[in-house]
């Protein structure tokens, strides 16, 4: 029988165990987007408290792509010095760390770019244009700002690399028919739609190589009116296991879906239903697609997590606010305390963030690093 604490391999990357942290906006690198040593602290803590995978830090690949303060760059060779010193502190307790790619799209910030956001096409808000639609010369610019980013991940020395096609953010933009009206080839029909996320995986995967693993963070539902549906995402999963892609962590939402179903969700869930949030679409998923299956959101109990791992319902268990509450809950587990991870789900850790002093659990006040 599968056990969450049993060594497991992801494309020859060897790690402790099912555990994963699901990336997030940290807030911690500095006004440029370097690497911070508040930023290597945080992880390397993860990596103490023994997190098989630290998915790292929501970093845009394109100058243009930002959309938060305190975001992590990798546009240019200038970043990989900075990012090279948080892998190998990684590396030095014994943790693997993969960095997540994105591109805000129509949520970029033109306060930090300097330049009008741009989409699948345009946007407005009470009359007013607040995105343009990408040309095909942006639409070639993106592709390659995505294989240039993963290189110089590798470079750096991450051991993987997921790329952010969730959340409706640019990728996740472009897959939702709610949100790309375009009528080219990259509009219509789910495999038009989906166009743009498999030309960025297979340049990613030529560039970086195909012993070098590769994930891909997909919406389970854009929990919007007209928004990508879990059929949807399951075609979506069929594309990409076709297109080399080593595994998918499953999420949902968008800052376009109503509070209930965002990402981060408030609450503390109540009953298995409520805790494991996109249930339903790993459900489907595990009966179509073969590639492992990282799955996020909600889960707060060990009794729970080893049940989705040991019924084969999910290969991976993904934890984001948890471990900002409690960077050691997996060691804290694995020595037999499985209490609920003490998590309620309130989101005041993001408060610290727009500070400008980085995440942190405002419930039992750990100091902002």
């Amino acid at each position: 029988m599968r056990s969450l604490f049993e060594p497991v391999t992801l494309n020859g990357m060897a790690l402790a165990n099912r555990f994963i942290r699901s990336a997030t906006w940290e807030g911690l690198a500095d006004e440029e987007g370097f690497a911070t040593d508040n930023l290597k602290s945080m992880l390397v803590d993860l990596a103490l408290g023994e997190v098989g995978l630290i998915m790292s830090s929501f970093t845009f690949i394109s100058r243009e792509g930002q959309s938060n303060a305190g975001q992590l760059a990798i546009y240019d060779d200038r970043f990989i010095p900075a990012l090279q010193n948080i892998t190998e502190a990684i590396h030095g307790v014994g943790g693997k760390v993969a960095l997540q790619l994105v591109h805000g799209g129509c949520l970029a910030n033109s306060e930090f770019t300097g330049v009008q956001p741009m989409g699948p096409n345009d946007c407005a808000e009470n009359g007013v244009q607040t995105a343009r639609a990408m040309t095909k010369t942006d639409i070639e610019h993106i592709i390659l700002s995505y294989i240039d980013a993963s290189v110089r991940a590798r470079k750096a020395g991450f051991d993987a690399v997921q790329i952010h096609s969730a959340h409706g953010y640019l990728l996740s933009q472009f897959l939702s028919p709610a949100l790309n009206e375009r009528k080219d080839e990259y509009g219509g029909g789910l495999i038009n739609r989906a166009s743009l996320l498999l030309q960025v995986v297979e340049g990613v995967r030529t560039a970086v190589g195909s012993d070098y693993p590769l994930f891909v963070k997909l919406n389970s539902e854009d929990f919007m009116e007209g928004g990508l549906t879990k059929e949807d995402a399951i075609g979506v999963a069929l594309l990409l296991q076709e297109s080399s892609v080593d595994a998918i962590e499953l999420s949902g939402g968008s800052r376009s879906a109503r509070a209930t179903y965002m990402a981060a969700r408030k609450g503390t869930p109540k009953t298995v239903k409520e805790e494991v949030y996109y249930q339903e679409a790993a459900k489907l998923y595990k009966q179509k697609i073969s590639i492992p299956l990282m799955l996020v959101g909600g889960i707060r109990s060990y009794k729970i997590a080893e049940e989705l791992i040991q019924n084969n319902r999910a290969d991976f268990i993904s934890f984001c606010r948890p471990l900002i509450r409690e960077p050691h809950l997996i060691k804290r587990w694995r020595e037999g305390d499985r209490r609920k991870a003490e998590c309620i789900s309130c989101n005041g850790c993001y408060g610290p963030a727009r500070e400008g002093k980085g995440v942190a659990c405002v419930i039992n006040k750990r100091s902002p690093r």
